[in-house]
């Protein structure tokens, strides 16, 4: 088996709605951009993302979305709206729309690790 050549993209966040954003993110991050393209093999690239705080959303998203955590046990679901998460952690935001937008598997994790987002 051949070595994964891995290459480092740098993705500039600012005013670029998230959706579009993301979905670049999850492209490279999945390696669907290289012509040896395999599901089952992860040949992704490592991902970087610059001014996470400026991305866009569209419409009454920042008062309106939500973003859900559990802990799994009873009583133990979170809501944080994306309006506060802007303020204290916008880095968040993009994590939480790209780990979506991946597929649910073994590989999501070694993935995700691969994605460096900055404020």
């Amino acid at each position: 088996m051949p070595k994964i050549e891995r290459a480092t993209h740098t993705i500039d966040a600012t005013d670029r709605p998230l959706g579009r954003v993301s979905t670049e993110i999850a492209k490279y991050l999945m390696g669907k951009h290289k012509a040896t393209y395999t599901p089952h093999i992860d040949a992704g690239d490592f991902v970087k993302v610059v001014n996470a705080s400026k991305v866009k959303l569209t419409g009454k998203k920042w008062d309106e979305m939500v973003h859900y955590r559990s802990s799994n046990r009873p009583g133990g679901i979170k809501r944080v709206a994306v309006k506060t998460l802007r303020e204290e952690r916008p880095e968040e935001i993009i994590r939480h729309s790209v780990k979506y937008m991946l597929p649910k598997n073994k590989q999501q994790n070694e993935r995700m690790k691969r994605l460096t987002i900055t404020k």
